[in-house]
């Protein structure tokens, strides 16, 4: 039972509304492909490695076939046609391509699908053994505890990672180096080298699963992995991820257009793919609702949160993602000298959990109000643990008392961990007690935020998402749908567009 008295038909009609002003973007994102969407199918089909340059061969031959024929019939049939006469696909990038038709196009189609189903399966055989090695060693009981590694050198986060693990982290994110989302390739390798995080590589994902399966053996439940599919090559990460079994994807619909100015378009067709993907591997999408406040005002800006939330489950759910696999985000924000600050986190808080009861929701922790006083910042997040589980929060990330000051050292990971097992072990059951008031302080306040997101929702449904994004709505940065990075490698679909990896996604068995 709702604990905020919330009305159904209001919850519905956000719902209904969000539907609408998304239909236009999927048809969008089924009628447009780009040079990622082309690149990760090739992934699926087995290309992979580099050239001397460090190029990838997916990048390559992708760039020679549009620049012969286009990429608007996709590049399974052209790159299949040609490896009648290629055994490796390498040499495709010097080979002659062109557009099969008739019986050669069902040839080159035919063997395309036969090259993705390969890909397919294995991201199968993937999701089977996530759920043998939770059955052999167990599932942590939520919330789960999410801990950041970010040492730029893959074999650093290796031990720190393991190390969070022992000491109580159940899920690990691997932050990316900064500004890879604005590559328009995949590094190849194991990296060393990174800024603020790790490059993520194929190679970068399997050595960190590796480890994280023998810290689960070791501790006897299973320890989640996390990277970020996100940016210009969206679809080919999250296909790496289900190539190389991580667990949870960060992968919001509108992260990379406010944040870093990818374009909306490219986005939008990107994030569709890559989400087909995640359905059919079994990954926890985590949105990225949460970065809106560090923008906007979290009072003032609540309901734009509410309003991205339920968008993103419309965009999740007709790529095939179940509830259990939205991570919807969200964060405590509000600045703590206002009055009632913790009544209103309850209040925003409480609400995501209703309208969303069966997603594994992720607490993002205080970033914007921590100022330098570590005191203040180490009881200020221990506030947030306590709002996460007083709300049922699903995923809580720890929050560090030097945040803004310095990258956290292994002993601020230390004390972090400790305020949230203490929170977590005194609160208890606590959750089963919590019962604002009717009529009250946070139940008003969670019928205001819903209201104003049913307004905001109609506003969009009637003038188009692309034109509210274009207007600063969400996070207050205005990104139009004609601008941005990667609008070049937009692509329509020519009649007799093949992708066969989408084929066989949309099957959905």
């Amino acid at each position: 039972m709702s604990k905020l008295g919330l009305d159904p038909e209001v919850v519905a009609k956000a719902r209904r509304l969000a539907a609408r002003a998304a239909e236009p973007i999927i048809e969008l994102a089924r009628t447009h492909t780009t040079v990622s969407v082309e690149r990760a199918v090739l992934r699926l089909a087995g290309v992979s490695g580099a050239d001397a340059d460090g190029t990838p061969w997916v990048n390559r031959i992708v760039d020679a076939v549009r620049a012969q024929v286009g990429l608007e019939h996709g590049i399974a049939l052209p790159v299949f046609h040609a490896l009648r006469e290629h055994q490796d696909p390498r040499e495709l990038v010097s080979a002659r391509f062109e557009v099969p038709e008739g019986a050669q196009a069902v040839q080159a189609g035919k063997r395309a699908r036969e090259a993705v189903a390969r890909g397919i399966a294995r991201i199968d055989a993937n999701r089977a053994d996530r759920d043998r090695l939770l059955g052999k060693h167990g599932d942590p009981e939520p919330p789960w505890v999410y801990l950041i590694v970010a040492t730029g050198d893959i074999y650093e986060d290796i031990p720190q990672a393991q190390a969070a693990a022992r000491e109580g982290a159940d899920v690990i994110a691997v932050i990316r180096s900064t500004g890879q989302s604005l590559l328009d390739f995949v590094p190849e390798g194991a990296t060393r080298q990174g800024y603020a995080g790790t490059y993520a590589t194929q190679e970068n994902f399997r050595l960190m699963r590796a480890a994280l399966d023998e810290v689960s053996g070791e501790l006897g439940r299973y320890v989640r992995l996390t990277n970020y599919a996100s940016g210009l090559c969206m679809p080919e990460i999250a296909t790496l991820a289900g190539l190389e079994r991580l667990d949870m994807m960060l992968n919001d619909c509108m992260y990379g257009i406010i944040f870093r100015d990818i374009n909306p378009k490219r986005t939008f067709i990107d994030q569709r793919f890559s989400r087909q993907i995640h359905a059919r591997a079994g990954i926890v999408i985590n949105t990225g609702e949460d970065n809106y406040l560090t923008t906007a005002d979290a009072v003032d800006a609540a309901h734009t949160v509410i309003a991205s939330q339920l968008l993103n489950e419309r965009f999740g759910h007709e790529a095939g993602l179940t509830d259990s696999q939205l991570g919807l985000g969200h964060a405590f924000e509000i600045n703590p000298d206002l009055p009632d600050s913790f009544r209103l986190e309850l209040a925003h808080a409480q609400l995501v959990r209703e309208l969303f009861p069966d997603a594994p929701l992720k607490y993002m922790p205080p970033t914007k109000h921590m100022t330098g006083n570590i005191f203040a910042g180490y009881l200020l997040d221990a506030f947030f643990n306590l709002a996460g589980v007083l709300t049922g929060q699903s995923i809580i990330l720890i929050g560090m008392m030097t945040e803004g000051i310095h990258t956290p050292w292994l002993s601020d990971r230390d004390l972090a961990l400790e305020n949230v097992r203490y929170v977590r072990r005194a609160a208890g059951a606590l959750a089963e007690d919590f019962h604002p008031a009717p009529g009250g302080f946070i139940v008003e306040r969670a019928r205001r935020v819903l209201a104003e997101t049913v307004d905001l929702l109609g506003r969009v449904a009637d003038d188009g998402l692309l034109t509210a994004i274009a207007g600063g709505t969400f996070g207050v940065t205005r990104r139009p749908a004609d601008r941005g990075k990667g609008l070049d490698g937009v692509i329509e679909q020519a009649d007799g567009y093949y992708n066969p990896a989408t084929e066989i996604l949309e099957e959905r068995p």
